[in-house]
């Protein structure tokens, strides 16, 4: 019998912990998800910062010289687009009005989208809540702009100490692990690390190239707000599968605001940048960085979205080829020294 109660208690209290440990861990989840980021774009930057190292640059400042591309590069977006896109949304829509009464005017003798448009906005403004609802309403949107820039520079703060800490942290690790497998665990590290660093280049090029060929082609063609949707379409490659199909089905719904021949013209020319990308950038580019089908891809994808939320999306792909690479390892027995991973502007390190 004590023997029986023994086991007992202690079966209760490993189910016990690992409800609790489950539990903190959902409660974390955020917390985890950004520390996970932090760890992708560290895997993305680092050979850069070791390329830099090998001429005297310290890595502190690799590491601020990256980041000091980023914002440019976002700065630069924001000066060659916004005003433009500004531009276009206020021909479209034939000028922008500045009282109720140009507002209803504009309304009445409007058709199709534009009248649609400022229709809704008529509504809108007629149902604009009290001032004690404003505040409230700007508060927590402030809240929620601050908790983003909060997140931001956590991630960013990650991926930096990631950086210097990435080698102690694997020596750690390799010295409570047998000898016999350290080799494996290093080599693994390794090959995830390279994976989740190619993948985020790959994508940032994808994206840049997306952004510029669609733009040019629905400007060309003369879709309504070309540029909106060029960076729209280029922005949405970010979400596998998904994020095409949507900056698909968004650039013929506004081509049809002008005409369905419109619509035709860009829903081919959708058509036929994706197919240049699937068959000759990305083989080119990326070759199979993470080594996952398209179909698993639309699944993991599709049910980390309905779990978790729209945010964990992002990380959808890097996180199920880390499981992947790990199935392969550990069950399917490969050596991940044998591995080959595209190297996406940076060669594989040895």
């Amino acid at each position: 019998m004590s023997e029986t109660a023994r086991r007992t208690f202690v079966s209760t209290v490993i189910v016990v912990a690992v409800v609790a440990i489950s539990l903190a861990l959902w409660k974390l989840k955020l917390v985890i998800a950004l520390v996970f980021l932090g760890f992708i774009v560290a895997a993305a930057m680092r050979p850069g910062v070791e390329r830099l190292a090998e001429h005297r640059i310290p890595r502190a400042v690799g590491v601020g010289l990256h980041y000091l591309a980023v914002v440019g590069a976002i700065g630069l977006l924001l000066w060659l687009a916004v005003p433009r896109a500004i531009d276009q949304v206020d021909q479209a829509l034939g000028g922008v009005p500045t009282s109720q009464q140009e507002l209803k005017q504009k309304a009445k003798h409007s058709t199709g989208f534009k009248h649609q448009f400022f229709v809704g906005l008529q509504k809108r403004l007629n149902k604009l809540p009290s001032a004690g609802s404003v505040v409230h309403r700007t508060v927590s949107i402030g809240r929620k702009a601050v908790e983003a820039i909060v997140g931001i520079f956590f991630v960013f703060a990650t991926a930096a100490y990631w950086i210097f800490e990435r080698e102690r942290a694997m020596g750690f690790v390799n010295s409570l692990l047998p000898r016999k497998h350290q080799r494996v665990v290093h080599d693994t590290w390794e090959l995830i690390d390279a994976k989740l660093g190619a993948y985020v280049r790959g994508t940032l090029l994808l994206v840049a190239f997306v952004a510029t060929v669609l733009s040019l082609s629905f400007w060309a063609i003369g879709v309504p707000f070309w540029l909106l949707l060029g960076v729209f379409a280029g922005v949405v490659e970010i979400v596998p599968v998904i994020g095409p199909l949507l900056a698909g089905v968004v650039a013929v719904g506004v081509g049809f605001t002008d005409s369905w021949q419109v619509a035709l013209y860009a829903g081919i020319a959708v058509v036929v940048v994706r197919q240049f990308e699937d068959y000759i950038v990305i083989p080119r580019v990326m070759g199979h960085v993470t080594g996952l089908s398209p179909l698993l891809v639309l699944v993991s994808v599709s049910a980390i979205g309905l779990l978790f939320g729209g945010f964990y999306v992002l990380m959808a792909t890097p996180f199920v080829a880390l499981i992947a690479t790990l199935v392969d390892v550990i069950v399917r027995d490969k050596n991940p020294a044998e591995e080959d991973v595209p190297t996406v502007l940076f060669a594989k390190e040895s």
